[in-house]
């Protein structure tokens, strides 16, 4: 069976609400704003963070209810926005093999549809009257942007560690899947352990989801849609570096290190430090990571007895450390 097939085949109603809902709002009389809108709606990606909302609620309580699904379209919507965002800061062409907003309309359009989905998204969190998913949805944009300021204010820190590498995945990546996860077991539940307990199983999965995309860093590989290499061209060290270099103590591959966090590195010297990497273990030990992490993942929802939504949040988290893109 498809994967993603397997994961959604519980929720697959729910699914086709939460998609009534985040559409209804992709809609708007003014003409510009709506041919944005009909053009982000068309780039529905995997809905790996919707999926990951219903099926927490569905763990959790054996259905879901309308305050469900309406968390659910608030952390794509807050997500969308986030991207958009985020290409204008990073100044991307390209998102999800075509062109970026910020790209086909320009930075001052993209700003502005950014808040506007961002809108969308405290609109869709209103609906369920719970003030509490709100402050989860505060602090996951708090968290977010922290991670974002970390990871700028690291190119200047000339130390090199394992342990800033996951302060700032943990708050850039992983605080959404744990918001997700959290909010829509609130959304049918009040029990504050099982809530919890989902939190952790999100951000879990998504440290695992942030570890994944940093290997892809070191293989070329057209269909994961970046160049080896291309995390370094923007400053960063990520895991299997950040490894290698500690275990070796290489002072040469140190310094190329540190050109790289100035952004003085060329394509070359990129090149050495990915063929460094491979040579000295850095992809074996951050896939051992992202599978701890993984198994921390899966042993959270031992408690739970076995279900299909049991057995598909287990194939999401297969998916998401074994996925290519």
């Amino acid at each position: 069976m498809d994967a993603l097939k397997q994961i959604s085949d519980p929720i697959t109603a729910e699914m086709d609400g939460y998609r009534q809902v985040f559409d209804s709002y992709l809609v708007h009389t003014n003409p510009l704003l709506n041919n944005v809108l009909s053009t982000i709606g068309s780039r529905k990606g995997k809905m790996m963070r919707p999926m990951l909302t219903l099926l927490s609620a569905k763990l959790v309580a054996g259905e879901v209810n309308q305050n469900a699904i309406y968390t659910a379209a608030t952390f794509e919507f807050f997500h969308t926005a986030s991207l958009i965002h985020d290409d204008i800061v990073d100044e991307s062409d390209e998102r999800r093999g075509q062109g970026s907003v910020n790209h086909s309309y320009g930075n001052q359009v993209a700003v502005l549809v950014g808040d506007y989905i961002l809108a969308n998204a405290l609109l869709c969190a209103a609906k369920t009257g719970n003030t509490r998913l709100i402050e989860i949805v505060s602090i996951a944009a708090q968290n977010l942007s922290n991670g974002e300021l970390l990871q700028l204010n690291n190119v200047n820190n000339q130390a090199i560690s394992e342990e800033v590498y996951y302060d700032i995945i943990r708050d850039k990546t992983a605080a959404l899947f744990a918001a997700c996860a959290e909010a829509g077991a609130m959304a049918v539940i009040s029990d504050e352990g099982l809530i919890r307990n989902m939190k952790t199983f999100g951000e879990c999965v998504g440290m695992c989801f942030q570890i994944r995309d940093d290997i892809f860093d070191y293989h070329h590989d057209d269909g994961i849609g970046k160049p080896t290499g291309n995390d370094m061209q923007e400053g960063k060290l990520t895991l299997p570096l950040i490894h290698a270099l500690l275990s070796t103590q290489n002072e040469e591959m140190m310094a190329l290190a540190l050109k790289v966090k100035a952004h003085r590195a060329n394509q070359n010297e990129v090149d050495v430090l990915v063929d460094f990497t491979k040579r000295n273990g850095g992809i074996e030990y951050a896939v051992s990571e992202m599978n701890r992490y993984a198994g921390q993942a899966k042993g959270l929802l031992d408690g739970f007895p076995d279900s299909e939504v049991k057995q598909a949040l287990c194939a999401y988290v297969d998916y998401v450390i074994e996925r290519n893109l």
